[in-house]
């Protein structure tokens, strides 16, 4: 996303807590303040108010549908935080902007029906947290045991969308989730980004009473330098989410999980030994969106695409030189095998644009006689912070 342009923020309205300073010279009167609060938050109640209603008239305008689904449209959202981001002049970081307004329209998209979406649980793990981040609050959350079945869910229609997990800025790729993608026809809707911090939790909050500790395998991956530096001795169970690392540590005073701050507060744990022991200050997980379409373009998208290769001198250039060609960024590329065949790889790839875009339709057609098979994922916003 290009960065929002700086130069008329002087000429922008100044914050009215500014205006309420310039028009008294003194120091302002505390209950002069309040009175300023009340009125621009009955303003804002107001206004949402206001947007809900619109809301309803959208859904109104689009005729009778069959289910909360086929309100939703990922690509206007986007659209609407990505003018959240460039209006902001502060005080407030994009961050928390972006989050209020994600909860506004999450709120006025239920008042047809909430969404229903599928995530790796059980509560509390940052799967959880990446639905939350992404449709708010007002969805409807599934936690289902594997990623394997919140597939099977979203393709059953049971769930509208999935939330899974695909790579971790440190540890690299979540082989489950693309392997998934070889034999599934769901689509890519989407992608959240989700700062991860891990927590070393227990009932007491003595690290010297702990003897084993519960977690996903990814977060003890996230977390060795620290383990071997703080606890070389203690015992590591892997266990199926992190969620479920702290539910079992919730039975015992000499056993601890390494998991989300949430999952300690949903599972009693409330005793954090030692915050934000990821090895990496800038722990980051990239969560895939999946869904039953493919949307229309929201103007800054990424496409992903599965590539089955012919075995063939040059098979890997002819399959990337028509995206050059025609001017498309490659973020990112990924090789499994395919299972169709000894030796055979199929290749991830994620592009720049949206498969709808002149120059990715011709790419696409470029690459068909160079490859056994080719299967566009999804197009989908890229995420907005």
């Amino acid at each position: 996303m290009a960065s929002k342009p700086k130069k008329n923020a002087a000429k922008a309205a100044k914050p009215a807590a500014e205006k309420v300073a310039r028009t008294d010279a003194a120091a302002p009167v505390l209950a002069d303040v309040r009175a300023h609060i009340d009125g621009i938050d009955r303003q804002i109640q107001s206004l949402i108010a206001d947007r809900a209603a619109y809301a309803l008239q959208v859904g109104k305008a689009k005729g009778k549908l069959a289910a909360a689904v086929d309100y939703y449209r990922p690509e206007r959202e986007a659209q609407v935080l990505r003018m959240v981001v460039d209006r902001n002049q502060g005080p407030l970081s994009d961050e928390v902007l972006v989050h209020v307004f994600r909860e506004i329209m999450s709120a006025c998209l239920a008042q047809q029906e909430p969404l229903k979406v599928g995530f790796l649980g059980p509560e509390g793990t940052f799967s959880q947290q990446a639905v939350m981040k992404h449709f708010g609050r007002s969805a409807h959350g599934l936690p289902l045991a594997s990623i394997e079945e919140v597939f099977q869910e979203v393709e059953n229609g049971n769930a509208d969308f999935g939330v899974v997990p695909v790579e971790n800025s440190g540890q690299g790729t979540i082989q489950v989730t693309l392997d998934m993608f070889l034999t599934s026809n769901l689509k890519i809707c989407g992608e959240v980004e989700l700062r991860v911090h891990q927590y070393l939790l227990s009932r007491t909050g003595r690290i010297e009473d702990i003897e084993r500790i519960y977690s996903h395998p990814q977060s003890f991956a996230q977390t060795s330098s620290w383990l071997r530096s703080n606890l070389p001795k203690v015992e590591k169970i892997p266990v199926s989410s992190n969620a479920e690392g702290a539910r079992r540590a919730r039975n015992s005073d000499d056993a601890a999980a390494i998991a989300g701050e949430s999952a300690g507060h949903v599972y009693g744990l409330k005793k954090v030994i030692m915050g934000s022991i990821e090895d990496d200050a800038d722990n980051t997980t990239r969560f895939l969106v999946i869904g039953r379409q493919i949307f229309p373009s929201s103007g800054h998208d990424r496409t992903s695409v599965l590539v089955f290769i012919r075995d063939q001198p040059g098979a890997l250039f002819n399959v990337l030189s028509p995206f050059a060609r025609h001017g498309i960024s490659m973020n990112r590329i990924e090789s499994r095998p395919s299972h169709h065949a000894k030796w055979e790889y199929g290749f991830f790839i994620d592009l720049a644009g949206h498969v709808e875009d002149e120059s990715m339709k011709k790419a696409l057609a470029e690459l068909e006689a160079h490859s056994a098979q080719i299967k566009v994922l999804g197009s989908y916003p890229v995420a907005v912070p």
